[in-house]
């Protein structure tokens, strides 16, 4: 699969932009242990025309997560073209244009995935954008506003038509927000539309290296973005990958998860601070399908997702890892 000049390979697996998630350590980490591109947080385009620090910085692409694409969002043509100018001088392989993003605060706003309902707008704002930059332009959407306005097969061929070289779906409405499965059967129909050139990338609910192989065989897109079960999980992308090749599962310790979690924490405070560094990796120890199922570990949890200071934080995966792993049964 290629995305303009960027050759991707056979059956790429990408890590989806997540808000709060894709940070630039997070985003490292995943392509080390083998997603083959990755997005940064969605960057609004008013805070990046008002030159906000803490935006800009989101913005950052270091050498070793390439390739890699930043996401813009807006519900106006004129801040979307200029925030796009300003993000081609990150650099970026991509630009990824959101509309698909179904949080209140920014749908109801009429961006993200508000855009849907005002669809000859959120197309001018993509046929600007992509004539104002040199970087390759994609967008990234959802199936329609709701169950009655699913449109995104005309909407694909109008996005196409406009200039962008990749178009991902994400298989729910937005008035589904997360709820529900995923509906890839339209995502397929998209696919397979005989008007459709460019390479379309499904989204939604690809939880494990075998579905991951399913979904490629039944729906036959081009690249598959993986979002929520990367988060806590970076080595997802090192099974699938693996699986992909040869259909088993790498052997990958618990230690060697729990150091990734640790390095995590170890950047998350170099990059900001201890105190928001904490708070912004707690979402992913949240999340850890490492810890899940553990047995009389509420108290342990508790204290792990309340630990405000590094060495207190530290002091508990310690615990975890030589009190705790020992007692369970053995790794496969």
């Amino acid at each position: 699969m290629k995305i303009g000049n960027i050759d991707l390979g056979n059956r790429p697996v990408m890590l989806a932009p997540m808000e709060d998630v894709t940070d630039v350590s997070f985003r490292q980490i995943c392509r080390e242990q083998g997603a083959d591109m990755v997005y940064t947080e969605f960057v609004s385009a008013d805070a990046v025309i008002r030159n906000i620090d803490s935006t800009l910085r989101k913005m950052v692409i270091n050498p070793g997560e390439r390739p890699a694409a930043i996401q813009i969002y807006g519900r106006e043509v004129g801040p979307m073209v200029e925030a796009a100018k300003i993000a081609q001088e990150a650099n970026p392989d991509v630009l990824d244009l959101n509309f698909g993003c179904p949080v209140k605060k920014v749908a109801r706003k009429g961006a993200g995935a508000g855009l849907l309902q005002n669809v000859p707008l959120l197309l001018e704002i993509t046929r600007e954008v992509v004539k104002a930059v040199d970087v390759p332009v994609t967008a990234k959407t959802r199936l329609g506003w709701d169950c009655n306005n699913k449109i995104i097969v005309e909407l694909a061929e109008q996005l196409q038509d406009c200039g962008i070289q990749a178009l991902t779906i994400h298989g729910r409405t937005r008035t589904q927000m997360y709820n529900g499965e995923a509906d890839w059967t339209l995502i397929g129909e998209v696919k397979n539309n005989p008007r459709m050139t460019i390479p379309i990338i499904g989204n939604g609910d690809i939880t494990s290296a075998p579905k991951l192989a399913e979904y490629y065989d039944r729906y036959g897109v081009d690249g598959i973005m993986v979002g929520r079960a990367s988060i806590g999980a970076p080595w997802i992308f090192r099974e699938m990958k693996q699986y992909m090749v040869d259909g088993t599962l790498p052997t990958i310790s618990r230690h060697e998860k729990m150091e990734l979690l640790r390095r995590q924490i170890d950047e998350s405070i170099d990059l900001i601070d201890e105190y928001r560094g904490i708070l912004h990796i707690r979402r992913h120890l949240a999340a850890t399908p490492l810890l899940k199922g553990i047995k009389n570990f509420r108290e342990t949890r508790i204290a792990m997702l309340r630990a405000n200071t590094k060495d207190e934080l530290m002091a508990i995966l310690d615990h975890i890892e030589n009190d705790i792993f020992p007692t369970l049964e053995p790794e496969s």
